[in-house]
């Protein structure tokens, strides 16, 4: 076992570049050696409390026993089919199933790879919706401080910063509305539609909750409002519920939460309860019927290699299962514990502006600012002292578990922030 530890970590250092990592003066990276329910297990015998579900991404658990039969016994018979002439059953009835539990009215799904490139099918077939009925609308409004991925056509429409600088250049413009937490959005967007209402194609949302720009949590009237003047003005409205989807804020999607329905939603990370890696970009009836036609330019020229992967929706399927009354209850008591948590460490004088919704909670520390701020780093670094994955957005903390994570789990968790707090 030290000859096999040795071996992957000397590896790793030699030959792999991580994401979103410096790796000059990084730590090594950790070896994990399996995962099962909350907890990451390492080859030197840890075990590490999966605070942040693995990028957002893990719904029910490591690991899960359904979703691990899913996979076997799809692979044992369709891995994987081109998906333009064929279709299958993990796909057709993941479809089904998905139309039956998202918003009224979006019933044709487009499967990609994962939530940047579910991001690039919706701005696309917003844009080529108007083109294909003959209307010169091109304008994508976009929030400040957004972010929707790391393509092009989704840094695009993320806020302006550390994320997109390097290739600020080459980035097409869209219109920017204030941030819902900072600015009168619904104002600006008034203001807009004034000047320039008739060109715009469509505006993107995170639906409550902006994760990556800060974890910034909004209310509901104001997502309503913007949704209801796009649908009053031709607009399409998109919901990027990449992360808010599948109960992270409470209800299934966060839309509901404001008793909206978009025209198109965007859906990743939970879409296979974060196994494999899949993307979803579902729309309406309406917006499918204008690229029919006689015409093949008319066709959304889009696809993947692995579009619709039959092992990858078999998945979905089974995620989708779990999504019970039970799982509900179990994410209520996240959120209770949440509050609990959050409500320990409120009166510590560097932490500002604690919030939760749903199983997601935050705070921001008076200490630097901004995504490059190195306490994020100090604190994870204290975390994993305590075994347990923290990851903050710079100055933002935040505590974002799997669904199977338990009150005392959390309460440890806020116990090693509040340690960490009074260590300062």
């Amino acid at each position: 076992m030290t000859t096999r530890f040795s071996d992957v970590v000397a590896a790793d250092a030699r030959h792999i570049w991580h994401p979103y990592t410096q790796h000059l003066g990084a730590l090594p990276a950790i070896h994990a050696t399996s995962a099962s329910g909350a907890f990451i297990h390492t080859a030197d015998g840890r075990r590490i409390f999966d605070a942040i579900s693995s990028w957002w991404v893990t719904l029910h658990g490591h690991s899960h026993p359904a979703i691990v039969d899913a996979i076997t016994r799809q692979a044992a018979m369709l891995d994987q089919i081109i998906f333009t002439s064929f279709t299958h059953e993990p796909a057709a009835l993941f479809a089904r199933d998905l139309v039956a539990i998202l918003p009224e009215g979006l019933n044709r799904v487009f499967f990609s790879d994962d939530g940047s490139t579910a991001v690039e099918v919706a701005v696309k077939m917003a844009l080529q919706y108007h083109a294909n009925r003959g209307s010169k609308r091109s304008i994508v409004v976009a929030l400040e401080n957004a972010y929707h991925g790391d393509t092009f056509g989704a840094m695009s429409v993320s806020g302006r910063g550390t994320f997109t600088d390097p290739f600020s250049s080459l980035l097409f413009d869209v219109r920017r509305l204030p941030d819902p937490t900072t600015g009168d959005t619904v104002a600006a967007f008034d203001a807009l539609l004034e000047r320039e209402g008739r060109s715009i194609a469509a505006l993107i949302v995170e639906p409550l909750l902006m994760g990556a720009g800060g974890m910034l949590m909004y209310d509901e009237a104001t997502l309503a409002a913007l949704r209801n003047r796009a649908r009053d003005n031709g607009i399409l409205f998109i919901a990027d519920e990449v992360l808010t989807g599948f109960g992270r804020t409470g209800p299934l999607f966060a839309c509901e939460r404001a008793g909206i329905a978009p025209d198109i939603i965007c859906l990743s990370k939970g879409l296979t309860g974060g196994t494999l890696p899949l993307g979803g970009t579902v729309a309406t009836d309406e917006i499918f019927d204008a690229f029919l036609s006689e015409d093949r330019h008319r066709t959304l020229f889009h696809g993947h290699s692995y579009t619709a992967n039959p092992i990858a929706c078999a998945v979905g399927r089974a995620s989708l299962a779990l999504l019970d009354d039970h799982c509900a209850r179990r994410r209520q008591a996240i959120h209770d514990a949440h509050l609990a948590g959050i409500a320990s460490v409120a009166s510590h004088p560097l932490v500002r502006n604690p919030r939760a919704i749903g199983t997601v909670a935050a705070f921001d520390l008076a200490v630097g600012s901004g995504y490059l701020s190195p306490i994020g780093r100090d604190l994870a670094a204290f975390a994993l002292q305590y075994d347990i994955l923290l990851r903050p957005l710079g100055n933002v903390v935040y505590v974002l578990p799997p669904f199977c994570a338990t009150p005392t789990d959390l309460g440890a968790v806020y116990s090693v922030i509040g340690q960490f707090l009074e260590s300062l």
